[in-house]
């Protein structure tokens, strides 16, 4: 088990996150290789929880907030060499934590994840909706 260290106020560089999602499954969901979109994808985040080990960028959330109502969970992503030692939960905790205690948290569940989701607290809802993004 490593040692990590859970972060508010440190916003990743756009190399440490690329090779974070390069290292697990949502980086085949993601324009990691459009260098400045997906640097505006950090950038209009207003809300990021990363995690280290040393200074290594081994997990994030990439938040949506008002702060009080909602939360949309954009991306919640763990490097596939520290997956199932607690820190996808110990992100959303601090996500909690960075929101106030009455705000929900929503999100799209990546397919390799669907299962994830339910056994730590979060309710499967039957309508949500997306409107493609034009091609």
């Amino acid at each position: 088990m490593h040692s990590i260290i859970y972060r508010s106020d440190v916003k990743p560089t756009l190399e440490q996150t690329q090779i974070l999602y390069q290292n697990c499954s949502l980086g085949k969901r993601r324009p990691i290789d459009d260098a400045k979109r997906f640097q505006a994808m950090l950038d209009n985040a207003n809300l990021i929880i990363t995690a280290w080990h040393e200074k290594q960028l081994v997990g994030i959330a990439r938040c949506l907030t008002d702060f009080v109502y909602i939360t949309y969970l954009a991306d919640l992503a763990v490097d596939k060499n520290y997956q199932k030692q607690g820190i996808g939960k110990q992100l959303i905790h601090h996500i909690k934590q960075n929101t106030d205690k009455q705000c929900s948290i929503t999100l799209l569940a990546a397919p390799s994840a669907v299962d994830y989701y339910g056994h730590i607290g979060f309710n499967a809802h039957p309508s949500a909706w997306i409107l493609n993004k034009k091609p």
